[in-house]
């Protein structure tokens, strides 16, 4: 008897030539059943979660109930819990503004990473131009350069143009330093793409803008989330660059919660409800794209 993979040895079944290739990850969720490693899951989902569900406890208690005990008392006491912190944090101008300034932030520099990103991934994969693998492999070599290293050149320039202590400049700045792997990302997933696809395309008339925005771009719709993903959450919980670059007066949500430990150390009735809301927000984007970031994965692994 034969099998896909070759002839199977004497005394020996193909289901059970079939049981003896499967992994042994696979061997073992078979015999330890679905339902045992469903509760693993769930038991580590949980775990993952506590910190979130700890910290949005502790911004439905009193000052005084989170100075006595943990958050976890609130099971045994459901009668502490108050949106009077929330209340607080809702009347705290420079906490809501600095979620305002994170918004500005973190929006154009995701939309400017996604679009240059792509444009230039589709160039570097499908277009010929003098030089291409040359600049590539430069594009790739930035992908070492730390943060740090620029801090201090960056400022300097920014200074010199205006640019300092701006919106815009923080927008620039994660702009530039999110580039790199953007362009990485999206030129290997681009560069999959059949080739006889684009030249059908191309058959029918279609140039390159007609055939980056219809065929390329719906192919390429996982990649482009998942980048997406990643640099919104590496934006919006940036700390050191908004300390540098951004606006003192208005700075994001994490430099304004830095700031109000730092002045009223005691004031955890403000800083429990303003460090929930900015941690609420990128778990909402990452759930709401879930869906899209895991095709992405699954698709670069694929290939």
């Amino acid at each position: 008897m034969t099998t896909v993979e070759g002839v199977v040895p004497a005394g020996r079944s193909g289901a059970g030539a079939v049981r003896a290739r499967r992994p042994l990850a696979a061997r073992l969720v078979a015999r330890t059943g679905g339902g045992a490693v469903r509760v693993f899951l769930v038991l580590v989902a949980l775990f993952w979660l506590m910190p979130s569900v700890g910290l949005l406890l502790s911004s439905l208690r009193g000052p005084r109930r989170i100075a006595e005990s943990g958050w976890w008392q609130v099971f045994s006491e459901p009668a502490q819990i108050t949106w009077d912190n929330y209340g607080r944090l809702l009347s705290n101008e420079k906490v809501m503004g600095s979620l305002l300034t994170t918004a500005a932030i973190t929006v154009p520099a995701t939309v400017l990473v996604v679009v240059i990103g792509s444009l230039a991934g589709y160039a570097f994969a499908w277009m010929d131009f003098p030089g291409r693998d040359g600049w590539f492999l430069a594009v790739v070599g930035l992908l070492v350069v730390p943060v740090q290293v620029a801090l201090i050149p960056v400022a300097k320039l920014f200074g010199a143009v205006g640019l300092f202590e701006t919106t815009a400049g923080v927008v620039l700045f994660h702009t530039a330093f999110g580039l790199p792997f953007a362009v990485f990302l999206l030129r290997n997933f681009f560069a999959e793409i059949p080739r006889e696809l684009l030249e059908a395309a191309r058959l029918d008339g279609a140039g390159e803008l007609r055939l980056f925005t219809r065929v390329v771009l719906p192919l390429g719709g996982p990649a482009i989330a998942s980048l997406a993903i990643f640099q919104f959450l590496w934006v919006w919980n940036d700390m050191l660059i908004a300390l540098i670059f951004a606006d003192s007066g208005h700075p994001p949500v994490t430099v304004a919660l830095q700031q109000e430990v730092r002045q009223f150390g005691n004031n955890i009735d403000v800083l429990a409800p303003g460090a929930f809301l900015s941690m609420v927000v990128p778990l909402i984007v990452f759930f709401a794209f879930q869906r899209q970031f895991v095709s992405g994965v699954m698709a670069g692994a694929v290939k």
